[in-house]
């Protein structure tokens, strides 16, 4: 099943405490301190139990470099400990204050082109700078050691969203020694980069740099291995911060706060340096596919904690202010997405932020006490689901989400398959996951998330979206999997380069060929956009593949046109090959009949469409994401504990209602 921890440190478990963890972010420095007081009444009443304090507080902790002003942050957290509200204590090092980069002008980032990103906004620093690691480490060595033994602190939350690209000139160095450490010599990177195109041999290492703008077309492994060095050199600040709160506090847990699929970091790589993996979430409330981008977030966070809990730790109670038209949440809209977290494995519920600023970019970004106040539609909204999350949880913190279905993802492939001179522009990565997932969560299956590496033997079903780049080990994995009786199907575009971006013989590594019966891969025929592929029983989109297979394994074969009779899917044994992608109905019926031939099952059969059903330890959540109430079959007697309502065999969902099951006494 999913990946087990591999050290012994302080959990999620330290910090709820057999409840679920329920607040937001709070910048009390942004308000009047007898604004205090009505915060703290507002937050007992909607049931807040835990709150994120000083994200953006390092110029109001340290002014002026050296000082000191803790004082306001001493109030605050007696404060909260007075009235039983845990503090996530952050370290503010995601905004520096302006006199760093006015004294520091080496610590401001600088884009491709060479032009520096100044103070005025966030995360306007260089991760490998020396000065502003400097300067980070002070002031997160006094914040650890002021308030490490303070009884409100429950968590600490390094730095914020790490996103920040550097392409300076103490960037090219720190990229120096990265890719020294990686290769060791010179002609090794010429090798791995394959300097013999365009006459791009280096001749030492000084003459290695970032790949900054250029006149056409860049090396993709040199900017591979530049996202590579990146997330490794962010990943490093997080942990010089990590270590030092560590030292101080080994009993309280650490994290930082993932984007949703953000491209910039290796996650499964982060996720390992983390006590709490938590996550950031802000689907589009218009979107009609948003609950699904919400499974998919949540189904991958939960993946990244080895399957157990984690931390929602950033949403919108209503509209966000960076679309370009903001919509507010519909009525009941929070309430069904807080509780869709909880059916996939959060044990902490938070939003961004707790009340809407006055002045700032965020103005007009929600927060759980609105611009309306306490009698606006948001807040008495939180309020009810602050009330709900308590009396469930006891029952639900702690318990797991089991899946039979793992869908593997990677970012080097995620890299690495979105150079510029690839085949087409229309095929997006994270777009064939989501529909990959999409199909899935439409059939009504619970899936995890895995990389190509882990322990697969634990799942009845394997799904691969599609992985352009794989490691030696990762194909091994994949065919010892197949080899003990797994089912594994692969998406287009998979196999077809090693680590180092170098096409594998044949356009697919060889014994990926053989696994699914493909004697020969002709050519890549890529669609254009709206355009489609006609199949036996169903169309394909974005791509096709000239595919000559052995006899026998073509499950269904292309209709019309260039590829007219070829296999357009391959079965040989367990290995499934699907060389377009579908479109959404055929995927998600592909899939279903796969899986159910693999032993999976939806945890209720006949779920009407846009109705999610999750087991969760003991527990069955029913959320209903259409606009129209719909009745769902249930086996035996049943206590819906949201309500403490008695349930036997039907359940009335009214428009984005949600149910929690268990048996009844």
């Amino acid at each position: 099943m999913d990946p087990t921890p591999t050290r012994n440190a302080p959990s999620l478990a330290d910090a709820t405490r057999g409840r679920i963890l329920f607040g937001g972010d709070y910048n009390p420095e942004q308000w009047p301190e007898e604004t205090w007081q009505e915060d703290v009444r507002l937050m007992k009443e909607a049931g807040v139990n835990s709150v994120t304090v000083g994200v953006f507080s390092w110029a109001k902790l340290e002014p002026r470099p050296g000082a000191r002003e803790f004082g306001w942050l001493d109030r605050l957290m007696d404060l909260m400990h007075e009235h039983g509200i845990g503090v996530v204590l952050a370290t503010p090092t995601a905004s520096p204050p302006p006199w760093m980069g006015r004294l520091h002008p080496e610590t401001l980032p600088r884009d491709e082109d060479g032009r520096v990103e100044w103070w005025g906004s966030r995360q306007h620093f260089s991760h490998s700078s020396a000065a502003y690691r400097r300067h980070a480490a002070a002031v997160t060595e006094d914040l650890a050691a002021r308030y490490g033994s303070h009884p409100a602190l429950t968590m600490w939350h390094i730095n914020n969203e790490y996103c920040t690209f550097d392409y300076g000139d103490e960037a090219a160095a720190a990229f120096r020694r990265w890719l020294q450490d990686k290769y060791g010599t010179v002609e090794a990177l010429n090798r791995a980069w394959g300097t013999a195109f365009w006459s791009q041999g280096y001749d030492g290492w000084h003459e290695v740099l970032p790949p900054r703008h250029a006149h056409y077309m860049k090396n993709p492994t040199h900017v591979l291995d530049f996202k590579r060095f990146t997330s490794d050199m962010l990943l490093e600040c997080y942990a010089a911060e990590r270590d030092i709160v560590r030292r101080h506090t080994p009993h309280i847990p650490v994290t930082t706060n993932f984007m949703p699929l953000w491209v910039g970091q290796d996650a499964w790589k982060w996720a390992a340096e983390e006590d709490v993996v938590s996550v950031d979430s802000y689907p589009d409330p218009r979107d009609p596919l948003g609950a699904q981008d919400n499974a998919l977030l949540q189904d991958m966070t939960r993946s990244q904690a080895a399957g157990g809990p984690w931390m929602l730790m950033e949403q919108a109670a209503g509209p966000v202010n960076w679309r370009g038209v903001n919509h507010p949440k519909p009525r009941g809209l929070n309430r069904l997405w807080s509780l869709q977290a909880v059916a996939r494995g959060a044990d902490a519920v938070c939003y961004f932020q707790w009340r809407q600023s006055r002045q700032g970019a965020e103005k007009f970004h929600s927060g759980m006490v609105s611009h309306a106040g306490e009698r606006g539609r948001t807040f008495q909204e939180v309020k009810r689901i602050g009330a709900e999350l308590a009396r469930i949880g006891t029952e639900v913190t702690g318990t797991p989400v089991l899946s039979d279905i793992a869908i593997l993802h990677e970012w080097n492939s995620w890299w690495a398959g979105a150079q510029d001179g690839r085949l087409s522009s229309e095929v997006d990565y994270a777009e064939v996951v989501r529909a990959w997932h999409r199909a899935l969560w439409e059939a009504h299956l619970t899936t995890a998330f895995a990389h190509p590496e882990h322990d697969l033997t634990g799942y009845r079903l394997v799904v691969v979206p599609q992985l352009y780049l794989l490691t030696d080990a990762a194909i091994d994995n994949l065919l010892a999997y197949v080899r003990g009786g797994g089912t594994l199907v692969c998406g287009f575009l998979t196999g077809v380069a090693d680590e180092d971006d170098r096409v594998r013989p044949g356009g697919m590594d060889v014994r990926l060929r053989e696994l699914f019966g493909i004697r020969t891969l002709h050519e890549w025929w890529p669609l254009d956009a709206g355009s489609t592929a006609e199949c036996e029983g169903f169309r394909g989109t974005l791509w096709s593949e000239e595919i000559e297979a052995e006899d026998g394994v073509a499950a269904a074969r292309y209709e019309g046109g260039e590829l007219h009779g070829l296999p357009a899917v391959l079965r040989r044994g367990g290995a499934w090959y699907v060389s377009t992608l579908p479109e959404p109905e055929a995927l998600r019926d592909l899939l279903a009949r796969i899986a159910e031939d693999a032993g999976v099952r939806p945890p209720l059969d006949g779920l009407p469409a846009g109705v999610e059903a999750v087991r969760r330890g003991g527990l069955l959540f029913l959320l209903n994401h259409g606009r129209d109430a719909v009745t769902v079959s249930v086996p035996g007697r049943l206590r819906d504990l949201l309500t403490g309502a008695d349930v036997a065999k039907t359940v009335e969902l009214g428009r984005y209602g949600v149910v929690v099951l268990e048996e009844a006494p």
